[in-house]
């Protein structure tokens, strides 16, 4: 929060690894954020985003505001917006008007979608995670579900796994142009 004072934009997001991603896709496009005097603050989850943007409100309009949130915490983020008095969005569209973007289940998951199974399974091995991967998936509670279900669970299993993780994911994803629309819209907004 210390950089927020000489921001010229400030973007929320719930996590850690949802600033990592951002980070990752914003060097992958050839960004420097922090030259930008652009801040990505992680929250510690949905349900702070309007005490965060009450805190950036004696800021005024000089500094933008934006976010990302996943879908299941949409409605958080919009009545927080609304609570900070920046707007008053009804729909999807309306968020992104004011900088607010939603991932479809969730950051992992729009990632997941983006690469496919076969690169992220690809990407395991390459970091010796492939054997932990598939040992996870002979558990009787994930034995016979979809491969992007178990992708998931797996890669959320631990915060350490998911932040390293949205890294190499994002870096996958921006590699091969497929950087899921969230992220590459927030990008193209700031």
């Amino acid at each position: 929060m210390a950089k927020v004072e000489s921001a010229l934009a400030v973007v929320l997001v719930e996590g850690i690894s949802d600033q990592i991603a951002l980070e990752t896709a914003a060097v992958g496009r050839g960004r420097d954020l922090e030259a930008e005097r652009v801040v990505i603050v992680p929250i510690g989850g949905a349900h702070a985003i309007g005490h965060f943007l009450t805190r950036l409100a004696p800021l005024g309009p000089r500094v933008r505001r934006a976010g990302l949130c996943d879908v299941r915490e949409e409605a958080v983020f919009r009545r927080g917006l609304e609570a900070a008095q920046v707007g008053s969005p009804r729909t999807r569209g309306e968020m992104e008007r004011l900088g607010f973007y939603v991932c479809d289940k969730d950051l992992e998951d729009e990632l997941i979608r983006a690469l496919g199974t076969e690169e992220v399974e690809a990407l395991f091995d390459s970091q010796g995670d492939l054997r932990s991967f598939h040992s996870f998936q002979s558990q009787p509670a994930w034995r016979g579900r979809q491969p992007e279900a178990q992708l998931w669970r797996f890669l959320r299993s631990s915060s350490r796994r998911n932040q390293r993780y949205a890294r190499l994911l994002v870096e996958a994803a921006v590699a091969r142009d497929r950087l899921p629309r969230p992220l590459d819209a927030l990008l193209s907004a700031l």
